[in-house]
């Protein structure tokens, strides 16, 4: 089960088990759902009609057996400067493949490691993308939706690298 021991929730609910359900929506692929920890109306809605989909009973609420069918919720890993291994070279590959859309900067190489250039790579796609511009890769980036469809920057990269 890719979301073992979570707990029910439901609209009124905030905090990390709620990102978790934003998350796994986003994975069905629901990319209207943002992920900020706060189960409001959209959140509701998309597990209704999750619900629907899966012929779960539509009640809105993420119980034992809505959680038993949704992706894996975890988190992808918070990507920064010092951060190495394939999950940066993935990053590298897609900042490099889709540069040109957001100005033409890139990690100069696929090296695995999280340097300074790959750092003004992902501010430049931050910036395209609307989200903050930090040169951090979390939740707000990864949700970031590229233009090819139903893809954000996390499927593009690759779910392989959720954290359970």
């Amino acid at each position: 089960m890719a979301n073992p021991g979570q707990p029910t929730v439901q609209q009124g609910d905030t905090g990390g088990v709620v990102k978790r359900v934003q998350r796994a929506l986003r994975r069905t692929p629901n990319l209207s759902i943002a992920v900020d920890g706060i189960f409001g109306p959209a959140t509701h809605a998309a597990v209704v009609e999750f619900q629907q989909g899966a012929g779960l009973t539509p009640d809105g609420i993420v119980g034992p057996l809505t959680w038993a069918a949704l992706p894996d919720g975890g988190p992808m890993p918070v990507l920064q400067e010092g951060a190495s291994g394939p999950v940066v070279s993935s990053l590298q590959t897609i900042l490099t493949n889709g540069a040109d859309q957001w100005g033409g900067v890139t990690p100069q190489g696929i090296d695995g490691i999280f340097g300074p250039h790959t750092r003004a790579a992902v501010e430049a796609f931050q910036g395209w993308g609307g989200v903050t511009v930090d040169g951090i890769v979390g939740d707000q980036t990864w949700s970031v939706p590229l233009h090819a469809a139903s893809a954000t920057l996390e499927s593009a990269v690759g779910l392989q690298y959720v954290e359970s």
